[in-house]
């Protein structure tokens, strides 16, 4: 009887940690996060930048490129070409600074 019971419980565990395992699609909700995170990191959004993006993209009326005022623009341009060359630090400072000047 206790081999039936421990083969049984064997059995069910194996059962629902294959039933875990199976990959759920993502909600709209799930996506909708995927794609607006993706769209701010390819914008280099930052800080409240970012939290303003994702707010309005997460309810549905997300902030094209050319919605953004030029300054957001020219920010959000410096700061990716910043993260490309890897820049840190007083040359992170320096670049955006010659960046957002010359544009």
């Amino acid at each position: 009887m206790k081999k039936i019971l421990l083969a049984l419980t064997l059995a069910l565990t194996t059962l629902s940690v294959a039933h875990a395992r199976e990959e759920k699609a993502p909600t709209p909700q799930q996506e909708r996060m995927r794609h607006c995170n993706e769209e701010a990191g390819k914008q280099g959004l930052k800080g409240d930048e970012r939290k303003s993006f994702m707010s309005q993209c997460l309810k549905g009326g997300s902030q094209p490129a050319a919605a953004r005022t030029e300054q957001q623009q020219r920010m959000a341009d410096c700061n990716r070409e910043a993260k490309e060359k890897g820049l840190k630090g007083e040359e992170r400072k320096k670049f955006m600074s010659q960046c957002l000047k010359k544009k």
